[in-house]
């Protein structure tokens, strides 16, 4: 397996592409693309500059929303994409259409070099998801990482570096990008056959028709089986509240993890930060540890991933389809080990930009406080995507 997938752009399939995508997006995914009008003005307005686009990451189908932005606006994309995804037919097509990987959780320095290159290009139209992965929750955004607005401010530092006055460079945007899908047509078949065959799974029986009572009990005895697993005292957890629970069950599992592996905790980190170290030190240990350890660990890791962003409330607070539906196929991958169920529906996924922020007039905040800088503006745009999607 090779360390980096580079991108390797084919204009003419990419063209031939973006022609057929709405049909296989809508045929094969199951959605179609919603782009108001004065969103594409807006991008229209920037097309001589260098774009850097910032998404929220709600599912596993999220790149092809913004691949077929760039059929609505008939021009090629570059997209980071997790190396997982390369290998194999999809990851040639993914490469030869702009994608190319990144090592989540690791300094990947091919990677880093190749964005900065990308970034660097005056016709720049580069694809990020800074919550570095799934949150699974159509309606919440998670906390971005920081590197995709440094590595944007140090390619154009390095610019000057090299010669460029600051008058001079190209300016280059970041577009904050929300993604927020609906599904078409009543869905109360897909919640009803999706609330059965998982009380079916665990035994439970429905003392209640309601809906919500239902994906509480069936959550309840989901988490009751993670807190059994791992050896906590039933007696004493389940007197806490439920987002208490939630959170003691994920600082056990880390810990863990963490403990099997040897690694030191860094209980600053972010969770999903600290579950792609221990799937890098995972991989790197492989030889020295036992099967059904390495399998417990890569399942415990999967499992972290898939409920990072949940909480309980976010069903009551607003008790869409779509809120039901992101519990429940968060519920199947845990329970039925799924790691993408099909979708549930037909859906329009909507999509908003932000106001642009010209990162170039950044530079001389960035030469002073690159810290302070780069963090206000990753937390500017990630409050702007949830800004949208909260309007949505």
């Amino acid at each position: 397996m090779p360390d980096f997938y580079p991108p390797q752009l084919s204009p003419l399939l990419v063209w031939a592409t973006q022609r057929l995508s709405p049909l296989i997006a809508q045929h094969r995914y199951k959605m179609r693309l919603e782009v108001q009008p004065s969103c594409l003005q807006k991008l229209q307005a920037l097309q001589p500059h260098r774009l850097l686009l910032l998404s929220n990451h709600p599912t596993h189908y999220d790149w092809i929303a913004l691949f077929l932005l760039s059929a609505y606006w008939r021009q090629p994309f570059h997209y980071l994409a997790a190396y997982e995804r390369f290998g194999g037919a999809t990851g040639w097509l993914l490469q030869h259409l702009g994608a190319y990987s990144v090592r989540r959780g690791q300094g990947d320095r091919h990677s880093m070099m190749k964005t900065l290159d990308i970034l660097s290009q005056p016709r720049c139209r580069l694809v990020m998801f800074p919550e570095g992965g799934f949150s699974f929750q159509n309606d919440t955004v998670m906390p971005f990482r920081v590197g995709a607005v440094q590595l944007a401010l140090q390619a154009m530092q390095r610019q000057v570096k090299q010669g460029k006055s600051v008058e001079d460079l190209e300016d280059l945007y970041a577009v904050p990008v929300a993604l927020k899908y609906r599904y078409i047509g009543n869905m109360t078949p897909a919640i009803e056959r999706a609330l059965a065959q998982l009380e079916q799974a665990l035994w439970v029986f429905p003392s209640s028709a309601d809906w919500y009572e239902r994906l509480l009990v069936l959550g309840d005895q989901v988490l009751l089986s993670f807190e059994r697993d791992y050896g906590l005292p039933i007696a004493e957890t389940v007197q806490r509240s439920r987002n208490d629970r939630i959170q003691q069950v994920k600082n056990h599992i880390l810990s863990y993890c963490e403990q099997s592996l040897q690694i030191p905790p860094n209980l600053h980190d972010p969770l999903r930060e600290r579950v792609y170290r221990i799937q890098r030190e995972l991989e790197a240990q492989t030889e020295n540890l036992p099967p059904r350890t390495q399998e417990a660990i890569a399942r415990a890791a999967a499992q972290l991933l898939n409920f990072n962003a949940i909480y309980d409330g976010y069903v009551a607070a607003n008790p869409t389809p779509e809120r039901f539906l992101d519990t429940l196929i968060r519920l199947e991958r845990a329970v039925f080990g799924i790691d993408q169920p099909v979708p549930k529906g037909d859906r329009t996924v909507i999509l908003r930009l932000g106001d642009p922020i010209n990162l170039k007039l950044y530079l001389d905040r960035y030469a002073q406080d690159r810290m302070i800088t780069v963090n206000t503006l990753t937390e500017t745009i990630r409050s702007a995507v949830q800004h949208s999607l909260d309007q949505l």
